[in-house]
């Protein structure tokens, strides 16, 4: 077939053609069928089946882009469906289904070729396929339904050959649209003669470390304990204590990604259109640092069909508040839900969207506006002015935090020290250490931290000796705590037991586990 000419296509004769693509809804990915027909009747371009505006605008593109590389369809009545017509359909990544199922309902292509192909892509005016977000959970998708390909753009073929027990077909245009479907034999020997060496040099800005940070050996525990087990940490002091400092670098504690983590944090950032063509595979731990200017929406994921919010693009890393009571309590208290389930649901009316939120929450603020209460020799609050900048953080929000940890000003001998403190490579190691531990112990649960333990899981895996059980409940009644807080203080004792290899929790943990707890009381009482 000569590029151009139509095949079966004759006068009174009805055509139709149809071919698989995806519609991203939230985190899930729906099979979307596009159907194409032709038939006589006045002519028309139609498009049905729930397409938002976006969508719709893909007859005029599809039609210019055909015209444009030389394709002239027939004029007659051309109808084009996408089922399920209950879904609405969002996104420019309809036009290349759309365009392939016209062209085989036409008669340019065998309809009978794109049966078992997901299709996905966006098209200009001149027949290039563009880029777009989410092909990566629509090629997984295409795995789970056994297709037998996917054809996608090429600037996406890095992020969907991720996939590596699917077949994935990356083209430039409308033309190689045609020659691959046609003859995918020659268009394969084509693409491997024409395709360039790819660099695979990486440059890369050397590592924020831990050796870097002067003193501050409380608050460097503190964070060994909150990566060790999973734990939200808050940070508080006065300003250039080293808040932001210590926050930088809790990533590079944490345990490098599994290849199964890469590809669940590459598929969010494939839906949010975050990728790097160059190198999609996100291989580092995110860090989220929004400003405290960030809404609600931002933070939780927005839009009328909600996409990843700032808690879920930090899902298997960290989420940064620097200066946290400055962000708005409507914004705050949307953390609340995450912090303890480990995802997000939003309710919409189009649906009930539920999005992995499964972060570290590490939070710094000073202890009042001017940032140096209770140093009353710097300070120059006042007392209400002090109690109204505290009551900005909800109680029921300090108690999700597990840890408050002091980070008071360094002195100059620990500025000019020469000599640095321990490495993020070390404290690394210990980490990794205490959080086998965990998932050897939960191997039968659906945890792996002592973070995520539930109230009955707590009384089977947090197990205290008999003198440690009387500090917990002495301090119980002496704090005036709540059932959550005592659970959130046993979760950390548990933790700093596993750092020293303990299987039982000593009096010893509990004791170092409420120091951490008591630092938020200090400042609000």
């Amino acid at each position: 077939m000569k590029y151009g000419d139509r095949l079966y296509l004759q006068k009174g004769i009805r055509l139709f053609a149809s071919v698989l693509s995806a519609a991203i809804s939230g985190m899930e990915v729906c099979p979307v069928q596009v159907e194409a027909d032709v038939s006589d009747g006045l002519p028309c371009f139609t498009m049905v089946g729930f397409p938002s505006t976006q969508v719709r605008e893909a007859q005029d593109r599809v039609r210019t882009a055909l015209k444009n590389n030389g394709i002239s369809l027939p004029p007659k009545k051309v109808t084009v469906n996408l089922a399920p017509a209950d879904l609405k359909k969002e996104g420019a990544g309809f036009d290349l289904p759309v365009a392939a199922a016209v062209l085989a309902a036409a008669g340019f292509l065998d309809p009978k070729l794109l049966k078992g192909v997901l299709v996905v892509g966006e098209l200009s005016l001149n027949g290039e396929v563009r880029s777009v977000s989410g092909v990566l959970p629509r090629v997984i998708r295409a795995r789970e339904l056994g297709c037998r390909y996917c054809m996608i753009p090429l600037g996406n073929f890095e992020e969907a050959a991720l996939v590596r027990d699917m077949k994935v077909v990356g083209v430039r245009n409308i033309g190689e649209v045609l020659k691959f479907v046609s003859d995918p034999e020659t268009f394969e020997k084509e693409r491997m003669h024409s395709e360039e060496e790819r660099d695979g040099s990486i440059t890369e800005t050397g590592p924020v470390d831990f050796s870097e940070i002067c003193g501050q050996e409380s608050a460097r525990r503190a964070a060994e304990i909150a990566v060790s087990g999973f734990h939200n940490i808050l940070f508080i002091g006065p300003p250039g204590a080293g808040k932001t400092m210590l926050a930088k670098r809790i990533p590079t504690i944490m345990p490098s990604l599994t290849f199964e983590e890469s590809l669940e944090l590459t598929k969010i950032y494939s839906i949010a259109g975050l990728l790097s063509q160059k190198r999609p595979l996100i291989q580092v731990r995110p860090f989220r640092n929004p400003h405290h200017t960030s809404s609600s929406a931002s933070l939780a994921g927005g839009g009328r069909i909600p996409g990843p919010g700032e808690v879920t693009l930090a899902h298997r890393g960290v989420l940064f508040l620097d200066e946290m009571p400055e962000f708005t309590r409507r914004s705050l208290e949307v953390l609340r839900q995450p912090l303890e389930d480990k995802q997000i649901q939003l309710s919409r009316a189009s649906g009930t969207y539920v999005f992995p939120a499964g972060f570290i929450l590490v939070a710094a603020m000073n202890p009042c506006p001017c940032g140096y209460y209770p140093d009353m020799n710097k300070c120059r609050c006042t007392p209400g002015e002090v109690s109204h900048y505290l009551h900005k953080l909800s109680q029921p929000l300090l108690e999700r935090i597990d840890l408050c940890a002091d980070v008071p000003p360094v002195n100059f001998s620990q500025i000019s020290g020469k000599k640095p403190g321990e490495s993020s490579a070390v404290i690394r190691k210990r980490v990794e250490k205490a959080r086998e531990i965990q998932q050897k112990r939960y191997e039968k649960e659906k945890i792996c931290f002592n973070g995520e333990l539930s109230g009955k899981q707590i009384q089977k895996y947090c197990v205290l000796t008999e003198h440690a059980l009387q500090v917990a409940k002495d301090a119980f009644e002496l704090m005036a705590l709540s059932a959550r807080s005592y659970h959130r203080i046993l979760k950390v004792s548990r933790t700093i037991a596993d750092m020293e290899g303990e299987e039982l929790i000593h009096t010893r943990h509990v004791a170092e586990a409420l120091t951490y707890k008591a630092f938020d009381k200090k400042y609000k009482g």
